[in-house]
């Protein structure tokens, strides 16, 4: 009966426990689908390279053997992990693969997801891992991530995440790091952050937080080693709170907003290994070290306002590597205790306003791999033992001191030197031969008193094969600059050569330096021709030739230089038209070819660079022909400047397409016609000056409403009309309208007649026409000696006078209704001062008694350069004969023929003799010159 009873309950059960299994060997089958179900579910939403999901396919139920799955080892298999790192997948993270249920791992970092991040992730219970950096996720970090109790990682750096870090991250309360770093989170940092007493690590870097630290992060309840918050917006000051934590080893607070002191206890942590800061606005003076702080090896306090002296007692930090404190407002002397540091590697004082010398102890520390103290006001010369005591230097930049004395020859033993940064100083001497230092990649000894020697320096550089930047301007180099220039680093991006006094041609082998990039050679002495080999340079993006002696034409090779954006050939001697090539250079942003030779015309190639936005300067040569239209491209141009040259023609109607232009000069030229109604769209004009061109029509009425015109110089044309009012013509210090015999003004503008008087002057010339209808036959002798003066001046002073010969107005000045028989005599006395002076004889100038014959006599003749128009001489190589031989006897004849007495005035006969012997002697000045 016992075994009967005992079989009775089994029989009974085993239909039960066979019945439980197959439903639990269902539900764990059911659950193992549902994994694969939500796999198939994520891929969906998802684009990859096809050997990324090749192995994901509806057909395989060993979905544990996928590409970035991995199961758990015990049966039933379940997805534990999902790694699918930088694979260049594109698309959203689908809420379904928050059907792993038992998902420990999500590692989706470095691809492109757009999008939000799932709220149901929260019900990942079993994550410890989470990281979606460095893709391109939006929106808010969800709430429901709190609900992940496991989770010891969460990486979202690198997204586009904005709004606030939500509180409800605190409960995490196994959490040991948070990394929401390189995203766009906004608000303040929730203080509840302190109660995760488990938290070791917090990165919330790169964002846009803001709002003060919380002082709750330095909580003694907490554990946390580093902190990051750096590059945010915070404000306020470090909680002392935090700089007092036992714990903390690293703290990163580096370019936010913080502007309080620094905490006293901030240096005496027992624990703190590295303090950031910089780029932030903190004020105030250093705290001084106590003894107790020997962990800090690194210290970067740069970028701030911070005063005071260095403090003494940084000598205790012995186990220091860097120290930064650049770009504050440092005085005094730097501290002897500095050069007592074991192990300093880096120490960084630029920027600064520190003085005396350098303690010898500092060029003593040998474990110096970068000492920076540039731009102070140290003193002193450098230890002759330099490259000995400093054996490890790397990095030695030393600029904008005050340094004198020659460069030690010991330096050339450095031989781990790659940067070396001597420039603005009083170094004297030859320069050394840096050849002995194999690693020199950047070198810069420009604007000190160095001398070339014999320029065997430039061929020990040939042995510095990583060179990449060359700087030598500034200096008393002299001589030919040798050809084994050409042998320098394939390397070298950088040669500077500028402001020195280097002479003779730029040597053909130049164009061996094939990546430079930069090249400047302007302000020197060079001679000769542009080497065609500059062609050879096809990755150089400025090009300075400016204010040296080079002749010849410019090379068409430059138009190789398709990556130009500087081209600077002004104040030479080049000849001979513009090449077409230039128009290849289609990333210009200045062209300058000012004050040199050049001829023809403007190539419209040139004018479609529609990049060209700093300057485009032609001024100062014998340009000939029309502005072209094409004109019109150069939409960005902040300068245009073709004056003083010989063009002609309309100002074209397309010119006031040039929306951005600040700068326009077009004087001296033989410009026609009006100005455009176009210029009205010239907003943005601060200057134009269209001066001693032959310009005519009214003033426009519209250039009163340019708001940023400064300055307007329309002088020496043929304007008419009246003069507006308001606008820039409301200051006559900033509008020149004078030579213009046919305007008049409402109001008084200095050299232009009321309106009113203008009426008078028309009386007068009526009365003046009857005088010459009668005058003796003197009149025909005068002719005769205007035609002399005409061929004279015509030379100098193009069409301008040839109009004013018609111009009757000058028979009025000093006569009356009664006619005089000596009066053409006098008026061409007063025509010719006005020609050589430029003065009109009814400039306001002349008044209370004084007239153009006074103003001219009381300079006469040992001071005419005060009274000469600088125009009559600009195109003249012997200005003194010049002046002697024509200039002077002009001015005597004139002087002498308006004299105030007619029987004091020469006949026009002996006139017309005199004028033709100066016609003569110009012309043998002229012949000679050419």
């Amino acid at each position: 009966m016992g075994t009967l009873g005992f079989f009775v309950p089994c029989c009974f059960w085993l239909p039960c426990l066979l019945t439980f299994f197959c439903c639990l060997q269902s539900v764990i089958f059911a659950e193992s689908d549902n994994d694969r179900h939500a796999l198939l579910c994520f891929k969906s939403q998802l684009s990859a390279p096809t050997e990324v999901f090749a192995s994901w396919s509806n057909a395989s139920l060993e979905f544990c053997s996928w590409y970035g799955v991995t199961c758990s080892g015990r049966s039933p298999r379940r997805v534990i992990a999902l790694d699918l790192e930088s694979e260049s997948i594109t698309g959203t993270i689908s809420p379904c693969i928050a059907n792993l249920t038992l998902l420990e791992r999500l590692q989706l970092s470095n691809n492109t997801f757009h999008g939000s991040i799932p709220s149901e992730l929260g019900s990942l219970s079993q994550l410890s891992n989470l990281n979606l950096s460095m893709n391109s996720l939006e929106g808010k970090i969800p709430s429901e991530l709190s609900s992940c109790s496991q989770l010891r990682i969460l990486g979202l750096w690198n997204n586009s995440l904005d709004g606030d870090i939500p509180s409800s991250l605190s409960q995490f309360i196994h959490l040991q790091e948070i990394n929401l770093s390189n995203n766009k989170l906004q608000g303040s940092i929730p203080s509840a952050f302190g109660t995760l007493v488990e938290l070791r690590i917090l990165d919330f870097s790169s964002n846009s937080l803001s709002g003060g630290i919380p002082p709750d992060l330095g909580s003694s309840s907490l554990s946390l080693t580093y902190i990051d918050l750096g590059k945010n917006s915070l404000t306020g000051g470090i909680p002392g709170s935090l700089a007092n934590s036992s714990s903390l080893q690293v703290l990163r607070l580096m370019s936010n907003s913080l502007s309080e002191e620094l905490p006293e206890s901030l240096f005496n942590s027992s624990s703190l290994i590295a303090i950031c800061l910089q780029e932030n606005k903190i004020i105030g003076s250093i705290p001084p070290v106590s003894a107790t702080a020997p962990q800090l090896k690194h210290l970067h306090l740069g970028g701030n306002y911070l005063s005071g002296t260095i403090p003494a007692s940084f000598g205790n930090l012995s186990s220091l590597l860097d120290l930064r404190l650049t770009r504050n407002k440092l005085v005094g002397s730097i501290p002897e205790n500095l050069g007592h540091l074991p192990t300093l590697s880096l120490l960084n004082l630029n920027y600064n306003n520190l003085s005396g010398s350098v303690p010898p102890s500092l060029f003593n520390i040998s474990s110096l791999t970068a000492l920076a103290l540039s731009n102070n006001s140290l003193v002193g010369r450098l230890p002759s033992n330099i490259g000995y005591t400093l054996p490890n230097i790397q990095i030695l930049i030393l600029s904008s001191n005050n340094f004198d004395g020659p460069i030690p020859a010991s330096l050339l033993n450095a031989y781990q030197l790659r940067w070396l940064y001597l420039s603005s100083n009083g170094l004297t001497g030859s320069m050394p031969f840096f050849g002995s230092l194999p690693n020199l990649e950047e070198l810069d000894v420009s604007y000190n008193l160095l001398e070339a020697g014999d320029w065997g320096f430039i061929s020990s550089l040939s042995n510095c094969s990583k060179l990449t930047q060359l700087m030598l301007d500034g200096n008393n180099l002299q001589g030919n600059l040798p050809s084994s220039i050409g042998n320098l680093s394939s390397s070298l991006r950088l040669l500077w050569l500028r402001n020195n006094k280097i002479s003779g041609p730029i040597p053909p082998q130049i164009g061996n330096l094939r990546s430079l990039t930069i090249l400047f050679m302007d302000y020197n002495k060079f001679t000769g021709n542009i080497p065609s080999k500059i062609g050879n340079l096809h990755d150089l993006v400025v090009l300075a030739f400016a204010r040296n002696r080079l002749s010849g034409q410019i090379p068409d090779s430059i138009g190789n230089l398709v990556q130009l954006t500087d081209l600077k050939l002004d104040r030479n001697n080049l000849s001979g038209r513009i090449p077409e090539s230039i128009g290849n250079c289609t990333q210009l942003q200045i062209l300058n070819l000012a004050h040199n030779s050049l001829n023809g015309s403007i190539p419209t190639s040139i004018l479609k660079i529609s990049s060209l936005s700093e300057e485009f300067d032609m001024s100062h040569n014998y340009l000939t022909g029309e502005m072209p239209d094409e004109v019109s491209n150069l939409i960005n141009l902040n300068k245009i400047s073709i004056s003083n040259n010989r063009m002609s023609g309309n100002i074209p109607s397309a010119l006031g397409l040039c929306v951005a232009l600040q700068y326009l000069e077009m004087q001296s030229n033989i410009f026609v016609g009006s100005i455009p109604n176009s210029f009205v769209n010239l907003r943005s004009i601060k200057e134009m000056d269209i001066s001693k061109n032959n310009l005519s029509g009214k003033i426009p009425d519209f250039l009163t409403s340019l708001s940023s015109l400064d300055n307007l110089n329309l002088s020496f044309n043929n304007f008419s009309g009246t003069v507006p009012t308001g606008g820039v013509f409301g200051n006559s210090s900033e509008v020149s309208i004078k030579g213009n015999d046919h305007l008049c003004a409402s109001v008084r503008i200095e050299g232009v007649p009321l309106c009113s008087e203008s009426d008078d002057r028309k009386r007068k010339t009526r009365h003046l026409i009857k005088v010459i209808a009668i005058v003796t036959p003197i009149v025909v002798v005068s002719v005769f000696a205007w035609f002399c003066l005409v061929t004279f001046f015509g030379e100098k002073r193009s069409q301008e006078h040839l109009q004013q010969l018609d111009n009757l107005s000058y028979f009025e000045y000093g006569m009356s209704e009664e006619t005089s028989t000596k009066g053409d005599v006098y008026s061409f006395g007063v025509l010719l001062l006005e020609m050589i002076t430029g003065y009109h004889p009814t400039d306001e100038n002349f008044n209370e008694g004084t007239n153009l014959h006074d103003f001219v006599s009381r300079s006469f003749p040992k001071n005419i350069n005060e009274v000469v128009d600088p125009v009559m001489l600009q195109d003249n190589i012997n200005t003194t004969e010049m002046t002697q031989k024509c200039i002077v006897p002009l001015l005597k004849i004139g002087l002498s023929c308006s004299m105030r007495s007619p029987k004091e005035r020469p006949g026009m006969g002996q006139v017309s003799t005199e004028i033709h012997t100066i016609k003569n002697m110009f012309s043998s000045i002229q012949d000679f010159s050419s």
